[in-house]
């Protein structure tokens, strides 16, 4: 049988905090027995930091955790992303896209009513018409793009309902129309967290995907990324985020209740777990 693996996929670009421990512990409480790994998402490199990466192995071997090596980094494998986008390309699901931020948000106000989603409102298709003539020839002028995925055409090819199942939440039918036609990949950026993210779990074996329960509507498009990859199709478990004292999300920003922070005024690995209810 293969065994139960987990992952904790933290990006170094700044100090971990509360939230990023009780990722941390919920992961590798599920992997008991079986796999727990660590992974980088150190493909933004304009933010990633060495230091912040030496801070994260800091952190978790003082929680007490132990991880598979060797450990994975995104930036160390950007030829498995460019395969998978240009297996996306065969099927003919992406078009590269010209638009600005500017001139996105210009179209949707004068569209009036523009559908929402998860991240705001529903890219309006701008560029998913140009035709192919000419987004070759503006890419050879060397004008920045983005690829997006043709999520109508893409569900049209799977022609199929697709199934989820969330271990906390039961079964749920993936309905990635509700982030419109997602970037995937930029000029410059080898694949966006949507993409890098099923990829690699795919690669190192996760048979569980562990993240905080703001991530569970990604998991419609991370379900039919799935599904037009031919990758293994993985459980998930949506777990509760940590808070801070106004109900806010905790943010890397807050460096005062970094782990870093919070173990030089002398906490115990023990009084984390206490607060986390971990």
């Amino acid at each position: 049988m293969t065994p139960l693996t987990t992952r904790f996929a933290p990006s170094p670009t700044g100090w971990l905090h509360l939230g990023h421990a009780y990722a941390a512990l919920f992961a590798a409480d599920r992997a008991a027995g079986g796999r727990f790994l660590v992974r980088l998402e150190d493909i933004d490199g304009t933010r990633a930091r060495p230091e912040y990466e030496v801070g994260i192995f800091e952190d978790l071997a003082w929680l007490g955790l132990n991880w598979e090596q060797p450990v994975i980094r995104q930036s160390e494998h950007v030829e498995v992303y460019q395969a998978g986008l240009d297996e996306l390309r065969k099927l003919g699901l992406l078009y590269p896209c010209f638009c600005t931020r500017k001139e996105i948000q210009t179209e949707i106000v004068a569209a009036g009513n523009a559908p929402h989603g998860p991240d705001g409102p529903l890219y309006p298709g701008t560029c998913r018409t140009r035709s192919v003539e000419e987004a070759r020839e503006r890419i050879a002028q060397g004008e920045a793009y983005a690829l997006r995925l043709d999520v109508a055409r893409a569900m049209a090819l799977v022609g199929k309902e697709l199934l989820w199942e969330d271990r906390a939440r039961g079964a749920f039918t993936a309905t990635p129309a509700i982030f419109g036609d997602v970037v995937l990949a930029r000029k410059d950026t080898p694949a966006s967290y949507h993409l890098a993210v099923v990829l690699d779990d795919a690669r190192q074996g996760v048979t569980l995907v562990t993240r905080g329960e703001d991530l569970l509507p990604a998991t419609h498009l991370h379900r039919l990324l799935i599904e037009l990859l031919g990758l293994p199709l993985p459980e998930w478990e949506h777990h509760r985020l940590i808070l801070d004292d106004q109900g806010r999300r905790l943010a890397k920003r807050d460096e005062a209740r970094s782990l870093r922070a919070l173990r030089e005024q002398g906490w115990t690995p023990q009084q984390v777990r206490e607060v986390l209810k971990v």
